[in-house]
């Protein structure tokens, strides 16, 4: 696997403001069922009560996204990865603000350890 190139500042920046444009986090994993879309395994608002609530009892506007709807089989991939996917998705809306500030701080750190060294010869 090849290394990518460093994120310019401007990538970085488009990152940011994608991610700034979606529904607010936390984004949570849900299990919910019902007879229009059993199995449904949804990135919510809200977190999951472990109930597996069938709709009407949960309000379709928490819903971000589904990585699987069985009834009918519309949202469904191959690799049965559906708890995994939408554990990635929901954890992204939190992880990916996180991550952008570390690269920040980083780079913060080496522009001012270069300064130090370029101060100090």
């Amino acid at each position: 696997m090849s290394t990518p190139e460093p994120l310019t500042d401007e990538e970085l920046a488009d990152i940011e403001e994608i991610t700034e444009a979606t529904t607010p986090g936390p984004w949570y994993l849900r299990i919910l069922d019902d007879d229009w879309a059993m199995g449904l395994v949804a990135v919510s608002t809200v977190p999951d009560t472990g109930r597996g609530e069938r709709w009407p009892g949960f309000d379709h506007h928490e819903i971000v996204a589904a990585t699987l709807v069985q009834q009918p089989r519309y949202v469904d991939v191959a690799d049965e990865r559906w708890d995994e996917n939408a554990r990635f998705i929901a954890n992204a809306r939190q992880d990916i603000p996180r991550l952008i500030a570390e690269i920040r701080r980083l780079r913060g750190e080496l522009e001012a350890a270069a300064a130090r060294d370029a101060a100090a010869s």
